[in-house]
């Protein structure tokens, strides 16, 4: 069988996400499994880790077994058998480092968003076209299992002719001074790249795009429910970034869709992640792994009153979709894809113009919120390098 080395220059991967998903479920588990498999041939990945804090990237290589670590981008690019770059910093820091790399000649492949502003994930896009190099963003959540279950749903008809999209995502992120806060503090400064529509606009405009139809209208209200919480060193700061978006959708297929985002909600329901797809012909609720269905001739007759004690749960009327198929990591699944795009030229719809449509929608969420109002999502204009 065939090998084929691919060196990838992973920055970042020091953070909570770089860490768990992309290094120890994604890279580590592929070299274990012995390479991403083609045919008769296998892509075998050899990651350098690189960051700023050389005591973690020496931890983090013994803990993965990975041989190579550096604290300098500019030499780990230099090196022409490292091919790939990845990058997993905060976003600030991420398009000054993946204009190096396209200058290097390296493929890329980073996390969302690929811009602080539309203009600037754009110009990471042309400057990636126009110097021939593969890249691709993140879009874990196309892989989710309730999500694969749900677009199978659509894809066989079972909806009948789908109305609306209903998610909600969030948990309870302690502030400090009520628990161990599970967030960096930078999530919640706007001046660093924090907020939360940001963060989760990116998401739903590739979920709605590719599952359910493409965006054409956003109306969107952020909050910063708490003001203040404490940093990393136990102090206390303003939370100048929204912790909550409420956004709403339209779609060009006439489908409604809306997801509440928040930082500051107490779980109630199936998963951290739950998105209602209602239809003509049936419903379905889908969580991170597992997916509940209604179809039209299990759909129960209520009547509203509130004088009486409900009749019967309304939970214990859905029923879960069978196991069957076996799901790997949703990140790993990806990461195989675009390892199989860069050595086999495989077919790839990710690449960092979906990522500019992710910041697009993020922008046009936080003008909505700023003035008041329902905004287009218009087509991007794919101007020359060096224009805005």
């Amino acid at each position: 069988m065939a090998t084929h080395r691919v060196g990838i220059i992973m920055n970042g991967v020091t953070g909570r996400m770089g860490t768990n998903q992309h290094l120890i479920r994604s890279i580590q588990a592929i070299r274990e499994a012995g390479g991403v498999k083609h045919g008769d041939e296998v892509i075998v990945p050899d990651p350098i880790l690189v960051g700023r804090n050389a005591d973690k990237l020496q931890k983090l290589a013994a803990q993965t077994g990975v041989e190579r670590i550096s604290t300098n981008l500019d030499e780990a690019l230099s090196n022409p058998r490292d091919t790939v770059y990845f990058d997993a910093q905060i976003t600030q820091l991420r398009a000054p480092s993946v204009r190096k790399a396209i200058a290097a000649g390296k493929h890329i492949y980073c996390e969302k968003p690929t811009g602080v502003t539309l203009n600037e994930a754009l110009e990471l896009y042309r400057l990636a076209e126009v110097a021939g190099v593969k890249h691709g963003v993140v879009q874990d959540k196309l892989w989710l299992p309730g999500l694969v279950r749900l677009r199978h749903l659509i894809d066989t008809g079972y909806f009948g002719r789908v109305l609306s999209v209903r998610g909600e995502f969030g948990y309870w992120v302690f502030n400090g001074y009520d628990g161990q806060p599970q967030r960096p503090s930078w999530n919640y400064r706007q001046e660093e790249g924090g907020g939360i529509i940001v963060d989760m606009l990116c998401h739903w405009r590739y979920v709605l795009d590719n599952i359910f139809g493409k965006v054409k209208a956003v109306s969107c209200l952020g909050s910063t429910h708490i003001p203040t919480r404490l940093d990393e060193n136990n102090l206390p700061y303003q939370c100048t970034a929204e912790d909550a978006a409420y956004a709403t959708f339209e779609l060009e297929n006439g489908i409604v869709a809306h997801f509440n985002s928040s930082w500051c909600v107490r779980v109630r329901r199936d998963d951290l992640l739950t998105v209602q797809v209602d239809g003509t012909q049936g419903s379905a609720v889908a969580g991170l792994r597992d997916c509940l269905i209604q179809p039209h001739g299990a759909t129960p007759r209520p009547t509203w009153n509130p004088d009486v004690p409900k009749a019967y749960e309304y939970l214990d009327q859905w029923m879960k979709m069978p196991e069957g198929t076996v799901f790997d990591n949703a990140f790993k699944i990806q990461w195989e894809m675009f390892l199989r795009h860069v050595v086999f030229d495989v077919p790839w719809s990710y690449g960092l113009l979906e990522g500019a449509k992710g910041v697009q929608l993020a922008e046009l969420g936080l003008k909505s919120w700023q003035e008041r109002r329902w905004l287009t999502v218009t087509e991007l204009e794919i101007n020359p390098v060096g224009s805005a």
